[in-house]
């Protein structure tokens, strides 16, 4: 397209009536100002990506469109008319969806009857026949190949997620909103979902795409929009605007990104091991099953694999959380399979789980106080904490990971998602851990903070820390790991030294296409 065809469009759109705006919204919580929104819109046939830095406002805002959260002031316009939206199901009468993170899905029942449960103009008396004829050219669009009778719970992860987006869209959605959508997905399947995006707009639908990763943003965007502080700071064309531009935004000043020098390390002995370890689940979860492996000091091991293939519970059997039901799991040479998490915890072990608020912090309590749960027997003083210096050590672990001061009175639950990690991460890198057990520790996490974790990690190896990655990005596992091991079905689907380090054929082996040795 020439230039001046981009220019007319561009100039088209600008005087387009949006499909869905905000004007003026606010959004407070306690003394937490979460969005101060003057103008954000989105046009039908534009994909338009959220960008900024955790806490910038980017979901709360999306959650306002989306009838999630009430906004304390401003206004909602749907097609350039004012909208009382006070509730998802406001939302869709709208015409706007919402695909999240975690999906709502019903493992156990069908493709259709999930889609049926979602509708709410699905009759008392369901045809299956009627439903599946209903769901087909839709599915096909979205390029959902599987069988509308399987088990949602069967289905590949990107195939689960093409279910979400079939939900929205026959409940009438013409605006879809995207909350980081590629983060369980396979490379492979992320590239599919951008075709899906690219349908979608050509389609006249207009999306909005959360995400924190720069290359999406040129992937699959036309537009950008950059949030800082709860406000739109900035707003460019996704095709040009540089990535310095974008940071630059972003931050308020460009931040210095040199990528981390990994120093060269002989990995010395082994710290961890498990031979034939195999677990069960009476839940549903994937069994760990004939899992033989080794960590080393000064070693880190990247842990790949689609979500929901073992990952969690490899973890959880780490830390003692869960125990094998056979098989031998030792730590430093003795046999730790029946240790206690707090054993294991003690000999120097660190987690960073995936969800924060679910599995490390106490959402009710302020950040001072889940600061103080992860080791209470070192600052002990009496009957109480030895507060201020807790607050002085964890002052100084936030500062080698670059992030900002942490407000110490702020309750977790007013926290971004980013910001919990980001106070998960500073507790339990405080006290250099002797093994590392990272459970997607970037998600999440801005380009600043991320590199700066990234460089605690490598610096962690150079003091002989032996470091379990597990991570969704493969090119983070590939710049940081010194052999990255692929996880399918709670088995070791294939295993990968630097030099077969390739993301086609890692993730190949992720989603079953190929195994390797």
């Amino acid at each position: 397209m020439c230039a001046m065809t981009v220019q007319h469009v561009c100039h088209l759109m600008a005087e387009a009536v949006p499909i869905l705006e905000a004007r003026g919204v606010v959004k407070r919580f306690g003394p937490l100002l979460a969005n101060d929104v003057d103008h954000f819109a989105v046009h039908a046939g534009e994909v338009v990506a959220l960008l900024g830095e955790n806490g910038a406002g980017k979901s709360t805002l999306c959650k306002i469109l989306y009838g999630y959260y009430r906004p304390d002031a401003g206004e909602i316009r749907v097609s350039g008319r004012p909208a009382s939206i006070s509730s998802p199901h406001d939302a869709r009468r709208y015409g706007i969806g919402m695909v999240f993170q975690n999906f709502s899905l019903i493992p156990a029942l069908s493709v259709w009857e999930n889609v049926a449960l979602f509708l709410d103009d699905t009759p008392w008396a369901i045809s299956p026949a009627s439903m599946r004829r209903r769901m087909r050219p839709l599915a096909d669009r979205l390029r959902l190949e599987a069988d509308l009778n399987l088990p949602v719970g069967r289905l590949a992860v990107g195939d689960q997620q093409k279910v979400e987006i079939l939900k929205q869209l026959l409940a009438g959605a013409r605006v879809l909103i995207f909350d980081e959508p590629t983060k369980v997905l396979a490379p492979q399947e992320a590239e599919g979902l951008f075709l899906s995006l690219a349908d979608l707009s050509d389609e006249g639908y207009g999306l909005v795409y959360i995400t924190h990763k720069l290359r999406e943003v040129a992937a699959c965007a036309d537009r950008v929009v950059v949030m800082r502080q709860g406000r739109i700071v900035g707003s460019a064309s996704a095709r040009e605007a540089s990535e310095a531009e974008l940071l630059g935004m972003m931050f308020g000043e460009q931040p210095a990104r040199e990528p981390a020098a990994a120093p060269a390390v002989t990995p010395g002995q082994t710290i961890l091991a498990l031979e034939g370890v195999a677990t069960s689940s009476g839940n549903g979860a994937v069994s760990l099953r004939d899992l033989t492996l080794g960590l080393r000091s000064g070693e880190i091991l990247g842990v790949a694999g689609v979500s929901g293939n073992g990952q969690r519970e490899l973890a959880d059997l780490v830390l003692g959380l869960a125990r094998p039901t056979r098989g031998v799991k030792t730590l430093w040479g003795e046999d730790a399979s029946r240790w206690t998490a707090a054993r294991v915890r003690a000999r120097g072990v660190a987690s960073i789980p995936d969800d924060p608020s679910a599995l490390a912090l106490v959402p009710s309590l302020t950040a001072r106080e889940n600061l103080g749960l992860g080791d209470a027997r070192r600052y002990r003083k009496g009957l109480s904490l030895d507060w201020p210096r807790l607050t002085a050590d964890m002052a100084k672990s936030a500062e080698r990971l670059r992030l900002p001061p942490i407000r110490y009175e702020t309750r977790v639950f007013a926290l971004s998602g980013g910001n919990q990690q980001r106070l998960a991460l500073t507790r339990e890198l405080a006290h250099d851990p002797k093994l590392i057990v990272a459970l997607y520790p970037s998600r999440g996490l801005d380009a600043r903070s991320t590199d700066a974790l990234r460089a605690l990690f490598l610096a962690a190896r150079a003091a002989g820390a032996g470091l379990m990655l597990f991570s969704e990005e493969l090119d983070e596992l590939i710049s940081l790991s010194d052999r990255i091991i692929v996880l399918r079905e709670g088995r070791v689907a294939g295993e990968f030294s630097p030099a077969s380090f390739a993301l086609d054929t890692i993730g190949a082996c992720m989603v079953g296409t190929a195994d390797a040795a």
